[in-house]
């Protein structure tokens, strides 16, 4: 009986070091929760057809808070693209911090030749936080295809 109880006394003293163990690991760990009166940024990442595309273009036609990225090769870029798009390869080394370089709280539209790389790119630009996403469905492939104007 008495090896017992030591047993049980050892159990809890194990069980009272791993509580005070725990508690002192997660009262080290700091939340990143936004303040009580504070509600956290939303997110707007969406996909849209061309004809939203360009209704988004013209609403956004003068403002500077707007960017529209390509990300295909610089050689697809030059064979045509949405007017004042900029190009960044999504294919290149320094895709991910070329994104991060840009400012995450304007609004974009991004799209590539068929909707997959713009669409492989939406996650990365979700991560690095921008708060405002138009993807493109199909891509220039399919501006092109409903007539819609590009340049080089």
């Amino acid at each position: 009986m008495a090896k017992a109880n030591s047993r049980n006394l050892v159990a809890l003293l194990l069980l009272a070091l791993m509580a005070v163990a725990v508690v002192s690991i997660t009262g080290c760990v700091e939340e990143q929760t936004a303040a009580p009166d504070q509600e956290a940024p939303i997110q707007i990442i969406e996909d849209i057809t061309p004809q939203e595309a360009l209704a988004l273009l013209k609403n956004h036609r003068d403002n500077p808070e707007f960017a529209i990225i390509d990300v295909r090769t610089p050689e697809e870029f030059g064979e045509g693209h949405i007017e004042n798009a900029i190009n960044i390869d999504f294919y290149s080394k320094t895709f991910r911090d070329d994104l991060d370089k840009l400012d995450k709280d304007k609004t974009y539209l991004i799209y590539c030749r068929t909707g997959r790389r713009s669409g492989l790119a939406i996650p990365i630009m979700k991560e690095l936080n921008y708060m405002e996403v138009y993807n493109m469905l199909g891509g220039i492939t399919r501006w092109k295809a409903e007539g819609l104007p590009t340049t080089r």
